[in-house]
């Protein structure tokens, strides 16, 4: 697969919880980091989303905000 977004985390699915239209799907990056994403139910169908199995975050945003306190 090739794909221009530059900010691509490999890991591992630790977790798939499916709403009612959504599926929540939690990605270990390493280093303790999970990323987790939000997307229909109809893609985690499509891609077969398990638990251990190995994916990537794909991050496409056109703001990153940082704030401290």
């Amino acid at each position: 697969m090739k794909i221009s977004a530059r900010n691509q985390l490999k890991g591992t699915i630790v977790d798939v919880v499916k709403g009612a239209t959504t599926s929540h799907v939690r990605i270990d990056i390493g280093g303790g980091a999970i990323v987790t994403a939000s997307i229909t139910n109809e893609s985690a169908d499509e891609l077969k989303l398990a638990k251990g199995q190995p994916a990537m975050a794909v991050i496409k945003a056109s703001d990153v905000l940082v704030a401290v306190d």
